[in-house]
């Protein structure tokens, strides 16, 4: 039985890779000093790797950026206009621009466009293909990679490289026209990857681990002859190396008929999303000589596995096959989780012993091999860790759970339907034509993280701390008033993240030290942890959001972040049933609500970013989902008068699939990205006629390059051709905290004035 990894975070316990890639584009360190962190990393990874006697390790899982995007550039897939600027001299300037964007020396190029990797918080880099597109062997990365682990491990028996799939790959893309369809790119493609997997196998790897997580979708006629042609030629090309054929995010059962006529030495299955699959595939190997892979450790979050449901899946599977045809591993790359629980020091010890980061997941596959060995010790002492949870007050609450399920018609519709409630919201606000705002959080800069620093570390006082956050709010009112946008917000400057300081104001919830893991690019996320029953215990956001609003005479916008997110962005417990703790989260949420609203807010906003990311992959199952994920939103926001304006916000996800569903939500205005894809989602927006407010997004704010008023005045007269003009908010695609205030100034002054402009020119699309 081999024990084996599908990938393990890039970040850095200390986030190295951040630190560096940022002082690497500030200009603070040069190539030289970025690629040695990076190499440092990586050394790391495979040491602990092979600390835990792990069979085979990955090499090529590292990324600076995303590994989506290193794939474009080992494939050469590298738009044209990246490639024209005479001033990019090397190969990681040149991929740091096709995901940040180029702006300098009068050249101005965006960035490409980016969205969510599956149903998952991490963002990757779409690739752009044209009609004729050629692929070749652009870059070296994975060889060099594959060389260097050679060394430091040395062993090459140990090694696996990791590539995302072909046709993974051009699922993952987008068409640059729509005159043709990128899955007939494949017999392009194909030669290219037998080429690398032949090259890799000439280096002496036995292993290579192939990606291919569209097996898990509803794959279309054309996927699906996609996938059969890719396979038969590789199994034709490359038949004396041993592919590792993955699967991760759910089961696949409806698509592993296109295994039939191919080979491939093992099939890696996700048991943690989707553990009835087990026994239909081990139906279709028995008569095969394939290796089945049991993705049974759980690579999306932090808590221990139960070894008796593991040990059951693995004997089934030895009983059927036998055990030299048997490897177990994480369901899916280690990416997702934080690195090592050792670096965490303030979390209850009852909590804490349920917990397993990368570096102890990779060390419970050991504990697994040993239980099938007979060592019953270590099985009878996770059975009893986990059943004591099961009796404690910390992680249960009676009277939540009940109160939570308690749910009357009345908890989850407004007053009036949306048409009365804008009409009284236009008489009470007089906002202008395209009114102006943005999404919630401005600049963090080392001042305020120094701040909340030192407040942390009692090197001041709450009394000192406070004033100094009221005097950033008051500064960022000024700089809004200056701008002249007509809906402001606070700032947000008393929170690290926009889950993460809810975390600290709930009950059952908890954030870690150093639990980071990368969302995209150098962003890392600290995800919280919920663990137990979830209430709330107090405001969490009035006192900030009534100060900002006594400052100045403009609508102050109130910030919360929804349930449905809180719950997609977090650990989640694994003990009883999502939408229980969903319902407990908005339960929570709607008190807070209630509370600004009584306390004269007019203007709230509830957050849902991670709405569609938590759509299941598979549409039989999209039903239920959204019956409980509707009925969680309505709940935090269905308490207030018809004159309290809802906002939400959305960001970086394929909509046209679940408009009808975002309508349900019944928000008064949806505030979106839709900036890097040039307003391509709002002609489904058009077409489906979405009945209440949106805005937009005019302005990307993941790149740092500054918008011209013209470009932005241009994506605000193409939405008034597919909305209606009265229904059109102007602001950008997402929060502003990672840029820089140089950068956000100018790029919000040029909206608004792009805003005003709109106003005159398209004031007669307004009836």
């Amino acid at each position: 039985m081999l024990k084996h990894n599908l990938g393990y975070p890039r970040i850095g316990i200390q986030r190295e890779l951040k630190k560096a890639c940022e002082a690497y584009w500030s200009k603070k360190i040069d190539s030289v000093t970025l690629f040695e962190v990076g190499k440092k990393i990586r050394e790391e990874n495979w040491k602990m790797q092979k600390m835990a006697n792990l069979d085979l390790i990955p090499c090529n899982d590292f990324s600076f950026y995303d590994h989506v995007l290193d794939m474009s550039l080992l494939l050469g897939v590298i738009p044209e206009s990246y490639l024209s600027v005479p001033i990019i001299h090397n190969n990681i300037d040149l991929y740091f621009s096709m995901a940040r964007g180029f702006q300098k020396n009068g050249w101005d190029i965006k960035a490409m466009e980016m969205t969510k990797w599956f149903n998952t918080n991490y963002h990757y880099i779409v690739p752009e293909f044209d009609k004729n597109q050629k692929f070749s062997i652009f870059s070296k990365k994975i060889f060099d990679e594959l060389e260097e682990s050679k060394k430091f491990l040395k062993s090459i028996k140990k090694i696996k490289p990791v590539l995302i799939g072909p046709v993974s790959y051009l699922f993952l893309g987008k068409e640059k026209d729509k005159s043709f369809d990128r899955m007939d790119l494949i017999e392009n493609l194909v030669p290219v990857y037998t080429q690398i997997i032949n090259e890799l196998k000439n280096k002496g790897t036995d292993w290579i681990q192939l990606d291919e997580p569209i097996l898990v979708l509803d794959m279309s006629e054309k996927e699906k002859e996609a996938f059969q042609y890719a396979y038969k030629e590789i199994s034709k090309f490359c038949s004396k190396t041993n592919i590792l054929l993955t699967s991760y995010f759910d089961g696949i059962s409806e698509n592993v008929f296109l295994l039939r006529d191919i080979f491939v030495k093992a099939l890696h299955i996700d048991l943690v999303e989707d553990s009835e699959q087990l026994e239909g595939i081990l139906n279709f190997v028995k008569e095969s000589k394939m290796i089945l892979s049991l993705g049974i450790i759980d690579g999306r979050n932090v808590w221990k596995n139960n070894y008796t449901d593991s040990i059951n899946k693995i004997e089934k599977t030895i009983e059927s096959i036998g055990e030299n045809r048997v490897m177990i591993a994480p369901n899916c790359s280690l990416l997702h989780v934080p690195i090592n629980i050792e670096y965490e020091h303030f979390i209850h010890d009852d909590i804490k012993n349920r917990m397993s980061f990368a570096r102890q997941k990779i060390n419970e596959l050991n504990d697994l091999e040993c239980i099938i060995k007979g060592n019953k010790d270590i099985l009878l002492k996770n059975f009893s860790l986990l059943e004591k949870s099961k009796k404690s007050s910390i992680f249960h609450d009676k009277k939540i759970k009940e109160r939570a399920t308690r749910i009357k018609n009345k908890d989850t519709q407004r007053e009036n339907p949306f048409h009365i409630r804008q009409k009284k919201q236009k008489n009470k606000f007089n906002l202008p034509l395209f009114p102006t705002t943005t999404i919630g959080s401005f600049p963090q800069t080392k001042e305020i993280r120094n701040l909340r620093n030192k407040f942390r570390k009692k090197e001041l006082s709450k009394k000192e701390y406070d004033q100094k956050i009221q005097s950033f709010i008051v500064d960022v009112i000024k700089k809004q008033e200056e701008i002249d946008l007509d809906v402001l917000v606070h700032g947000e400057f008393e929170r690290t993240d926009m889950v993460e300081y809810f975390s600290n104001k709930l009950k059952g919830t908890l954030s870690t030290e150093n639990g980071w893991v990368q969302s995209y690019g150098s962003r890392c996320v600290k995800p919280p942890v919920i663990y137990g029953d979830v209430s709330r215990t107090g405001d969490m956001t009035v006192d900030w959001t009534c100060f900002a609003q006594s400052k100045t005479r403009k609508l102050m916008k109130g910030m919360l972040t929804g349930p449905v997110t809180i719950l997609q962005w977090s650990f989640v417990r694994d003990d009883q049933p999502l939408y229980h703790t969903a319902y407990q989260i908005a339960w929570a949420i709607r008190e807070e609500v209630l509370s600004l609203e009584k306390s004269g807010i007019q203007i709230i906003q509830i957050d849902e970013p991670a709405i569609r990311e938590g759509l299941p992959l598979k549409k039989k199952n999209w039903k239920s989902y959204f019956d409980w994920a509707i009925q969680a939103f309505r709940i935090s926001s269905s308490g207030v008068k018809d004159e309290t304006q809802i906002h939400t916000h959305m960001c970086y996800s394929e909509f046209n699939d679940i408009l009808e569903q975002i309508a349900d939500l019944d928000a008064d205005v949806i505030t979106m990205e839709t900036s890097r894809s040039r307003m391509e989602l709002l002609k489904a927006f058009s077409i489906f006629s979405y009945p209440n407010e949106i805005g937009p997004g005019v302005y990307d704010i993941h790149s740092p390059r500054i918008p011209t008023v013209e470009e932005i005045f241009d994506l605000i007269e193409k939405a008034s051709k597919k909305l209606p003009v009265r229904n059109i908010w102007v602001n950008p695609d997402c929060g502003l905290k990672t840029r820089k205030w140089e950068e956000v100034l100018k790029s919000l002054k040029n909206m608004t004035e792009a805003a005003k402009i709109a106003r005159i020119k398209l004031s007669n699309q307004s009836s």
